[in-house]
């Protein structure tokens, strides 16, 4: 026997009868909350009242607030700079507060494709089924990093998803706020004024869906399977109701018609799968199609790839995904030591390495201090990362005057730092149980390193031609070069930079 479910364009449509998620506050653990934040204390030297921000947001916030926070908004919301804003939420992560979500949003309708609390089980492909689209991964573009208030710490109803209404599931879960229009209005507020109700489907049942519209076209969609239709509106006004039956499958739905006319109608929409489903409809007016959204700034994990904090904290958080995924644009530098050999047999193996250790330890504080990561140490060498080349440049003036003063503490010029730099696409791969950069860009930055001389920085021409950087070179001597190196295929213009 088929059930008839009759569900008005106001209803919640929640499951079993199920209200919208409550937006309040709830009750806190003091018994895990007190020692998880002392230790979110004691990580790391934090600027006057950035914690005591956290701590408000987290007893008084609301359940929405705590949910998917984008560490770069609350920043920006509470004066925060934004490298302490994410050195913040990764030290609340490690202590137990928060919960890490790696979100894949689609960058024409700001739908939260695919969720996972973990790096681990980012794959380097997915699928929006609002758009019908497949997408590339790619780690500084739309996979973005958010964090939620552990339900140890506080419990709230987004914890809880399969326990929300579909209306609340389909627009608070399944979307974000933060992908905006060129009107600047944020899309899934647009979807949800068009909305004509989200529903759960429970198999064998016929759930209907009442509209009224003029024009455009009517679109159906689920946010978690491929079953989508589209039925456009032409001709003349209906004389009278309009009824259109929809089978609803897991992948796809069929339907009893080609287009609708103007007017009020009412859609019949059976479940014939042998689980529930979750139907939403919307009436899209003419010229509503969807365009490339304007983001709100989040924190992609590319960024967090090159955040020292996280690469420490989070070292289980690898890359399972036999090809990597890929970024489209990361700086990396490498640095070496010029007569390292001859140090060796001048002071002996232990006095040598202990030296090496130590310039190690600053130049680790240099890249941490430029919003950088080191990858890895190679023998004497060093490969860091960093999102935005000015950055680059700068940690790398920063790590010869970081070597120069270790030179005159010792009052031997025993350290001589030699650095090169470029930026380019690569690919994130764990590498001996490490997360690690493979390519190209990486390649000809090694190649970039190898030509310079101590106590000089060599940088190619996209690291000398990016924002910034002109600046922090105007009192240095600067000559250009053209270099054809083994194994690039092409000739490499290179800047020196005498220190």
């Amino acid at each position: 026997m088929i059930q008839i479910t009759s569900v008005s364009k106001s209803s919640e449509g929640g499951k079993n009868g199920r209200p919208s998620a409550v937006l309040l506050v709830d009750s806190i653990n003091e018994n895990v909350f007190e020692p998880r934040f002392a230790a979110l204390k004691t990580a790391r030297a934090w600027s006057p009242r950035v914690l005591s921000r956290l701590e408000s947001a987290i007893r008084r916030g609301s359940d929405r607030s705590l949910f998917r926070i984008n560490p770069l908004a609350f920043g920006f919301n509470f004066g925060i700079a934004e490298p302490e804003a994410i050195d913040l939420f990764i030290h609340a992560s490690a202590a137990g507060l928060f919960e890490m979500d790696w979100l894949l949003l689609c960058p024409m309708c700001a739908c939260v494709a695919e969720s996972f609390s973990s790096l681990t089980s980012v794959e380097d492909k997915y699928y929006c089924p609002m758009c019908r689209c497949d997408y590339e991964s790619m780690l500084d573009d739309f996979i973005a990093v958010t964090f939620t208030v552990s339900r140890a710490v506080r419990p709230i109803a987004f914890h809880s998803l399969k326990n929300m209404s579909a209306t609340d599931y389909c627009f608070e879960c399944r979307m974000t706020a933060d992908g905006l229009r060129p009107d600047g209005l944020p899309l899934v507020e647009v979807f949800k004024g068009q909305s004509h109700g989200a529903n759960y489907l429970l198999p064998n049942t016929v759930t209907l869906y009442e509209a009224a519209s003029e024009q455009g076209y009517y679109f159906g969609y689920d946010v978690d399977s491929r079953a989508y239709f589209e039925y456009p509106i032409e001709g003349p006004p209906a004389s009278e109701p309009q009824i259109v039956r929809v089978l609803y499958s897991e992948d796809a739905c069929e339907l009893s018609a080609r287009t609708v006319a103007p007017g009020k109608i009412t859609f019949e929409v059976e479940n014939i799968a042998k689980k529930t489903g979750l139907l939403t409809i919307c009436s899209i007016p003419p010229g509503g199609e969807r365009t490339r959204l304007q983001f709100v700034p989040f924190l992609t994990g590319g960024r967090l790839l090159v955040t020292q904090s996280f690469r420490e904290l989070f070292r289980t958080e690898l890359i399972r995904s036999a090809e990597g995924i890929g970024v489209r644009d990361v700086t990396v530098i490498f640095t070496d030591l010029q007569g390292s050999t001859a140090l060796y047999e001048r002071i002996g193996d232990l006095k040598a390495l202990s030296l090496v250790q130590q310039h190690f330890e600053r130049l680790l504080h240099a890249t941490i201090v430029n919003n950088g990561a080191v990858i890895k140490t190679i023998g004497d060498a060093v490969m860091a990362a960093f999102e935005k080349p000015s950055d680059a440049v700068r940690a790398a003036i920063a790590m010869w005057e970081e070597t120069e003063r270790f030179n005159e503490l010792r009052q031997r010029k025993d350290i001589v730092l030699k650095v090169g730099i470029h930026r380019g696409p690569s690919i994130a791969v764990t590498f001996n149980e490490r997360l690690d950069y493979f390519g190209r860009t990486v390649n000809i930055a090694a190649r970039v390193q190898n030509h310079a001389d101590g106590n000089e920085i060599c940088i190619s021409e996209n690291v000398r031609c990016a924002p910034g950087v002109d600046e922090l070179l105007t009192s240095r001597i600067v000559t250009k070069e053209q270099i054809v190196f083994k194994g690039i295929d092409q000739m490499v213009t290179v800047f020196r930079v005498s220190l």
